[in-house]
């Protein structure tokens, strides 16, 4: 029973991560019905800049301004990679093409910047694998009877603040109520008087920022930085997006966390070694049974 609580307060605490990079692939397709694949590079490269910048203000001696600092200015870079990557490579394409190829040519592009940005790191930085300062220490938190570490109970507690603060904007603030408009009807959306290329671009901005948020926890916790990383925790967020809802925030967040837990609990198995198989096959079993999702609703689209 220790066991099966502590891999449930691990999974909890994996899943918020997973759940802030989710929240990023969802965001983009609810606005745009456009799975940004290049998402999962924005965390890499937003975990590279997190690793700088706290080793530049010595967070081994002064974890507390490190650790904010290197996660507020790798939420800066992401989200100005974010805004960049949907102006030059996004936006020209955006209503070019005929029929499929008006998704299907923008999805290709994701593809490419995806590995551009995978090759550019490793130019850049090299194939290393760089780890992050130890800034919460070695102690551990007691919850019931299982334990957390200091590094798991900030990426849960940091988790929950992000995703309030980010329902509070959807739901209650000018933008929120754009971004919605744009989801429901672009055209609509226009001829109200909303500026849908601002709006797209601060959604690619703020989904990157989160994704940055989730990449320096990451790699405080459990690992180290490599141009590669982006690959692993991209799959396994854009399936918790899929799970969800695509498109849904809450129903991100719920995948994310139900994507985390189901991790831990395989890891208690035999079968430790096939989380991303199993991880799959929920999936299939998902969108095989509901295929909008948990949370997600199907729309008839009128062409």
């Amino acid at each position: 029973m220790d066991k099966i609580l502590a891999a449930l307060v691990t999974g909890l605490a994996q899943g918020a991560m997973i759940a802030l990079v989710a929240l990023g692939y969802s965001m983009v397709y609810g606005v745009l019905k456009l799975i940004n694949f290049a998402h999962s590079e924005v965390f890499m490269m937003s975990a590279y800049v997190g690793l700088f910048v706290i080793v530049a203000l010595y967070g081994g001696t002064n974890p507390l301004v490190a650790g904010v600092g290197g996660t507020v200015i790798a939420m800066c870079t992401a989200a100005l990679m974010g805004v960049v990557i949907e102006r030059v490579g996004y936006r020209p394409l955006r209503g070019r093409g005929k029929g499929s190829l008006v998704r299907i040519t923008p999805l290709v592009t994701a593809l490419g910047v995806s590995v551009l940005l995978q090759n550019l790191a490793q130019l850049l930085f090299t194939a290393k694998f760089r780890p992050y300062p130890p800034l919460f220490g070695t102690g551990t938190l007691h919850v019931g009877s299982a334990e957390m570490s200091y590094s798991r109970a900030a990426i849960l507690l940091v988790s929950v603040v992000v995703m309030v603060g980010l329902e509070l904007i959807v739901k209650r603030t000018w933008f929120g109520k754009a971004m919605r408009a744009l989801s429901a009807n672009e055209e609509a959306a226009r001829l109200m008087g909303v500026s849908t290329s601002r709006v797209i671009a601060m959604t690619f901005g703020l989904g990157s920022s989160l994704a940055a948020v989730g990449a320096v926890l990451y790699c405080l916790d459990q690992s180290q930085v490599y141009p590669m990383m982006g690959v692993v925790i991209g799959t396994r967020a854009f399936v918790a997006a899929v799970l969800g809802g695509i498109g849904n925030i809450t129903g991100a967040m719920l995948g994310g966390l139900l994507i985390g837990v189901l991790g831990e609990m395989v890891k208690l198995t035999n079968y430790s070694g096939g989380v991303d198989v199993l991880v799959f096959v929920v999936l299939i079993i998902v969108l095989l049974v509901r295929p909008a999702g948990l949370l997600g609703t199907a729309r008839v689209e009128k062409v």
